[in-house]
């Protein structure tokens, strides 16, 4: 028996032909499945190849490797699924496995609302198929389980999961945009868990396809060496509407009207020149006190309680805890829960945690309405209003943490939202700090917020204010010495009256 490749299965009445009713309409994913399985082309497909591959040469053999760079609503996730499914019912693997062994094709998207669209793209070929439907040993909400030997399952991006298969085929959907709960680089380091388990199925493949994002990460860097060059992974890459021709225009040309940059990349797959990262993954880790955890109340030392209250149903609920030592800031403490959670519950553990370390208020962000100041006092903590923006303190932070003047504890959470970090120049022309799309730096916020609080705090002269610059110098509307570092903070008292350095939690006369 005859069996079909992937473009004779397309156009089969009795297999996938009822997904292609208006086959105009996928001509340019016709042509790419073409490519990536090295199948016969004719001479509009060839000319579609060579303009979105940059490539003369036609391919002569499948490709184990390919990268989609294509724009948002393009049709990518669809794709995804029907490789899936194609992969997983027209090949044979049992003579690669081990008795009891499975191969896997799994299929991972960026959170589980992206893997369930794609798993029901799935369902939908394999149930509405009679003679696919027919291959269903087991099915469960992420996976189906084949009678011969074949499970197609849907993940979240975790290298953790990712480890431990025997895969036939890797899918990745939308990497550019997957979280950093588990890694500052998490595309990397799913990527690697992976490469070993494809090891042992020949011709086993890896499909990764995003919309672009910043210059960085694994897409960028497939794309900027692979892209045109023959003998290397097929980098394919194309507009929204050149992938998907039925997308209101009108509909494009509103988001390039309301974002620009945004739409260059969401909707014409151009990785955005107006980001970089605000730290390094070296200049974090070197601000990290390796082992170290917490660190316990001391006497003596004047402590600062940053909180960052939740603002949705997506959102943690964060508190950190720092203070100023020898010209930097250490951070001793944070807390994070994650929702679903009972505010009261919540605030009620946070105030207990900032009463723990001596403090009787926390300031916090001013774009959580009303509830947290209403929360916190009712458990006896004054909610103060940050003065500074996230972006503001995040700027703030660059400086002291490039020059090592700050501590940080040994928290992965911490060290990857840090790093993940971008700044942008707003139409205005000033710089915004803020996490990637569909990541979060609650952590981020609520441990900057305490150590700015912290280093302003390291000198303040009776009577004086000031504020923590961006060139992280202090500056203080004061005329007794304007050259000076001082601290004089409530409740502690002065010797001789006299102005007093506060280091290592002890008081110690200026010289």
């Amino acid at each position: 028996m005859k069996v079909l490749n992937i473009l004779e299965a397309c156009a089969d009445d009795k297999l996938f032909a009822l997904w292609f009713k208006k086959r105009e309409t996928w001509e340019m994913w016709f042509a790419f499945l073409a490519a990536l399985f090295a199948l016969p082309m004719d001479e509009a497909q060839i000319a579609t190849y060579r303009k979105h591959t940059g490539r003369m040469a036609l391919p002569q053999k499948p490709f184990s490797e390919a990268w989609l760079v294509v724009g948002r609503r393009g049709g990518k996730s669809f794709v995804l699924a029907l490789v899936a499914v194609y992969l997983a019912t027209f090949r044979q693997y049992k003579q690669y496995l081990q008795p009891g062994e499975r191969a896997t094709i799994r299929v991972i998207a960026a959170d589980r609302k992206q893997a369930r669209t794609i798993m029901n793209y799935v369902r939908g070929m394999l149930t509405n198929i009679p003679m696919l439907k027919k291959l269903i040993g087991n099915e469960t909400a992420e996976a189906f389980e084949l009678t011969n030997g074949v499970n197609i399952e849907i993940g979240t991006a975790s290298f953790k999961t990712s480890r431990g298969y025997t895969y036939a085929a890797v899918l990745a959907d939308e990497l550019a945009f997957w979280p950093t709960d588990d890694s500052a680089e998490p595309d990397y380091a799913i990527l690697n868990a992976i490469r070993p388990g494809m090891s042992t199925i020949p011709g086993a493949m890896l499909l990764c396809a995003s919309s672009p994002y910043a210059r960085r990460g694994a897409l960028w860097d497939a794309y900027s060496r692979y892209w045109g060059k023959a003998d290397k992974p097929l980098v394919w890459k194309a507009t929204t509407k050149e992938m998907n021709p039925a997308i209101d225009q009108a509909f494009i040309d509103a988001e390039v009207e309301r974002d620009p940059a945004s739409a260059q990349a969401e909707y014409f797959a151009e990785f955005r020149t107006d980001m970089e990262l605000l730290l390094t993954r070296e200049v974090v880790q070197g601000c990290v006190d390796q082992g170290v955890y917490e660190r316990p109340y001391e006497p003596g030392i004047r402590y600062h309680g940053f909180v960052d209250p939740s603002g949705g149903s997506s959102d943690s609920m964060t508190l950190a805890i720092a203070h100023y030592v020898d010209g930097g800031a250490v951070l001793d403490a944070v807390r994070e829960v994650k929702p679903p959670f009972s505010p009261d519950a919540v605030t009620r553990q946070f105030a207990e945690l900032l009463q723990s370390y001596g403090l009787r208020s926390v300031t916090g962000d001013r774009y959580a309405g009303e509830w947290p100041r209403e929360k916190f006092r009712s458990y006896g903590i004054n909610y103060e209003l940050s003065p500074q923006s996230r972006s503001d303190l995040y700027l703030s932070l660059v400086p002291a943490m490039n020059s090592g003047r700050i501590a940080l504890l040994d928290l992965k959470p911490i060290e990857n939202q840090l790093i993940a970090l971008e700044r942008r120049t707003s139409r205005a022309g000033r710089d915004i700090v803020d996490h990637p799309p569909g990541q979060h730096d609650d952590l981020a916020n609520s441990v900057a917020g305490a150590l700015i609080m912290a280093l302003a705090a390291e000198a303040k002269p009776r009577g004086g204010s000031g504020t923590y610059g961006y060139d992280g110098k202090l500056v203080w509307n004061t005329d007794e010495a304007p050259a000076r570092v001082w601290h004089w903070g409530p409740g502690i008292s002065a010797l001789d009256g006299k102005p007093t350095a506060y280091a290592n939690g002890r008081q110690r006369p200026l010289n």
